[in-house]
């Protein structure tokens, strides 16, 4: 049990997420190089973690009696005791939604707001084609004064 915590505590964090071990060039027998790769992403990528890896975690650090080991075990596999904290938080209040990565940015709207939107705008477009409408029936208005052709007499339409 000791061997196997102490070959775990010198993985590196590529190694246990599963990447593949890079291997220095020159070194004899293939040995597993501890260098980082020096390569900075473009853009940073947010790390998600399981419900299971937080629950294995929280496990594991409940389990440590010694002082520093919860340090160890938070340095070992790359995480903030804030994170730690959280997720302590989440499970004392039986948030097991709360401790799987949750989708984020903007959530969208609701069916009443997004039909109230549309009829905003529909109100807005229906508005301007009356002022084109009336502003035309002017300007016939106008043109059949200028011409002398006189218009039939009809009722006004009635306006809000």
């Amino acid at each position: 049990m000791e061997l196997a915590r102490k070959k775990e505590e010198e993985m590196g964090a590529a190694e246990r997420s599963g990447a593949a071990p890079s291997r220095a060039e020159g070194e004899p027998g293939g040995r597993i190089s501890s260098a980082p790769d020096p390569e900075v992403r473009e853009r940073p990528v947010r790390r998600r973690f399981t419900t299971e890896y937080k629950l294995r975690i929280l496990e594991q650090a409940d389990a440590c009696t010694e002082p520093g080991e919860t340090g160890a075990l938070l340095r070992r596999e790359g995480l903030y005791s804030s994170s730690l904290a959280m997720w302590r938080r989440q499970r004392r209040e039986g948030i097991l939604v709360g401790l799987s990565p949750k989708k984020r940015g903007h959530k969208g709207d609701d069916e009443a707001t997004r039909e109230i939107k549309h009829l905003r705008r529909e109100n807005t477009a229906l508005r301007r084609q009356l002022e084109q409408a009336k502003t035309v029936i002017e300007v016939q208005k106008k043109l059949s004064d200028m011409l002398g052709i006189a218009l039939p007499e009809t009722d006004p339409i009635e306006e809000d």
